[in-house]
């Protein structure tokens, strides 16, 4: 990986692959708020309004419904949006555009309507209280029509991001808050960034790290989390494998099955809420699948709004000390 690679972030990795799809496809236009001059509250439209005009790129008025509808209208047209929700707590203005029309319209039309939106979103708490901290992946997969991707490092958000422009059916790519902020270098699994040129291929996990006594399974900023989990666990002589399962839809089962098998304990990490979520539909696949030859299981995520105080979102939010604890339980149980 080359140096100046390495000291980028991810935003600006991201502001790369959207020019090049720009360049590559007179088709993708890029909207939301604040997304022209400023280049989005994260920087991941930076510099586009200015290298592809303001008929390409441009800012709209503070109305969700509005730019989303917009954006559907424009891909059932023939253009390629790549519409950005500020924050995906705003999801609530605009759920009817997003659930009814973007997830829907290509069923509803015997698959005469393409939708091919690609809608961005960041996700995940950086402080920021109750209203601009949710991640609600599991609100968008519960929803059939959407593809949903949560990549963890910096590759992976490219490859993701441009499969999702050129994926002809609507995509909720989340963009976690601390993986846009920090830079390449600080991935210890950040050496497919060189590969961001390719697509990624949906529904695949990947296994980061290997380990015999326990699978800790997540995605996203927790990814990043399990790892550091991990090499403390490794320190008291417990092999734990890392999984980033990359996208929530479609689902890699089949291989999540395999990761399964091969361990007694498994423990699923999610920022997300717990209840009705992306832990309780990976253990249940696991269960239905393996019945009484599954592995001991367990999850870790918050089920409450979270808190503007710092260490009250710490205590609520999974960590690497949280991690380890639920690990250690999760052996000591067995």
């Amino acid at each position: 990986m080359s140096s100046g690679v390495a000291s980028l972030t991810v935003s600006q990795l991201l502001a790369e692959t959207l020019s090049e799809e720009m360049a590559r496809d007179p088709r993708v236009v890029v909207f939301g708020e604040d997304v022209g001059a400023l280049g989005g509250v994260f920087g991941v439209s930076r510099k586009l309004q200015r290298t592809y005009g303001s008929d390409r790129v441009f800012d709209t008025p503070i109305s969700e419904t509005a730019f989303i509808g917009m954006a559907i209208g424009a891909a059932q047209a023939g253009m390629i949006p790549v519409v950005e929700l500020m924050f995906v707590d705003f999801l609530g203005v605009c759920f009817d555009q997003i659930m009814n029309q973007m997830a829907k319209n290509t069923y509803m039309s015997g698959g005469h309507l393409a939708v091919p939106v690609t809608l961005r979103t960041a996700v995940g708490s950086i402080g920021s209280a109750a209203q601009h901290s949710q991640v609600l992946s599991a609100t968008f997969a519960h929803i059939p029509g959407l593809k949903v991707v949560f990549p963890s490092s910096p590759g992976d958000a490219c490859q993701m991001l441009r499969a999702a422009v050129r994926d002809p059916n609507p995509v909720v790519f989340l963009e976690h808050k601390w993986v846009l902020k920090s830079r390449v270098e600080l991935f210890p699994w950040a050496e497919d960034a060189h590969e961001r040129d390719s697509t990624a291929e949906f529904g695949k996990i990947r296994v980061l790290r290997p380990g015999a006594d326990v699978a800790i399974v997540s995605a996203g900023w927790m990814v990043q989390q399990a790892w550091k989990a991990a090499e403390a666990l490794a320190l008291e002589e417990i092999e734990a494998s890392v999984v980033d399962i990359r996208t929530l839809v479609p689902l890699d089962r089949d291989g999540l099955v395999e990761v399964a098998r091969g361990v007694r304990h498994l423990l699923v990490v999610d920022e997300d809420y717990r209840d009705y979520g992306m832990c309780a539909e990976i253990m249940a696949t696991i269960a239905e699948r393996l019945g009484p030859e599954a592995p001991r299981m367990a999850r870790l995520a918050p089920n409450v709004s979270l808190p503007a105080s710092k260490p009250l979102e710490e205590a609520v939010l999974p960590d690497t000390r949280s991690i380890v604890q639920a690990v250690t339980g999760l052996l000591e149980a067995s």
